[in-house]
């Protein structure tokens, strides 16, 4: 909708919404540092983004302990099945969810975090990921690309072929074993189960 560096200092000048309660501490982890078989595919870092232009100037992803320590022990169960996870994003600055939203346009707004509320993503508590083979490093074919906006994205859209489908499911409940829950509009966003027991982070990945 408007040059992404316009946006990006729009952006890093707002501040976030104030929140009222008590909520855990923040403790960010590196994904990679827990477990250096989770791959890493960090789009936003790149041009190959629904966007089209990098937004974070590392390609890390981090989490909130638990859920990091969650997603690890799906990890290595699904390493009996031949396969890994592939993320491509975890805890989001603030800001960047402020750049996702001014760059949508309003009718595709189901796909992005309203930064007026914040996104889980902001409390470092959702990740976005898919499955690859770990013989081929291949991932997984899905019924959609990931941050797809429209209804192949949706997690239970009934298109696609049937192993598309069964991937998807297979990832779905390997995580639903850990405590995380499929956002219904993107099957490659979860949501840790204690998201909303952290506040909304704006930390840049360059102080972490």
């Amino acid at each position: 909708m408007r040059p992404i560096a316009e946006l990006r200092a729009e952006a890093l000048k707002a501040t976030p919404p104030e929140e009222q309660g008590d909520f855990l501490a923040t403790d960010l982890v590196e994904l990679t540092k827990l477990d250096p078989t989770i791959r890493l595919d960090i789009r936003y870092a790149t041009a190959n983004n629904f966007l089209g232009a990098p937004v974070y100037t590392q390609a890390r992803a981090f989490l909130q302990r638990p859920a990091a320590e969650s997603l690890v022990r799906v990890n290595q169960k699904l390493h009996t099945l031949g396969l890994g996870l592939l993320v491509f994003d975890g805890y989001r600055p603030w800001y960047v969810t402020r750049i996702f939203w001014d760059a949508t346009p309003a009718n595709l707004h189901n796909y992005v975090a309203n930064p007026s509320r914040g996104s889980n993503h902001n409390r470092g508590c959702a990740v976005d990921l898919t499955l690859f083979d770990l013989k081929t490093g291949k991932p997984l074919p899905m019924p959609s690309g990931y941050d797809e906006m429209g209804e192949r994205a949706h997690s239970d859209y009934r298109g696609g072929t049937a192993d598309e489908r069964a991937n998807r499911e297979l990832l779905r409940r390997a995580m639903e074993t850990e405590g995380f829950r499929v956002y219904e509009f993107e099957w490659w966003h979860f949501d840790h189960k204690d998201c909303q027991r952290y506040r909304i982070v704006n930390v840049p990945f360059e102080k972490l």
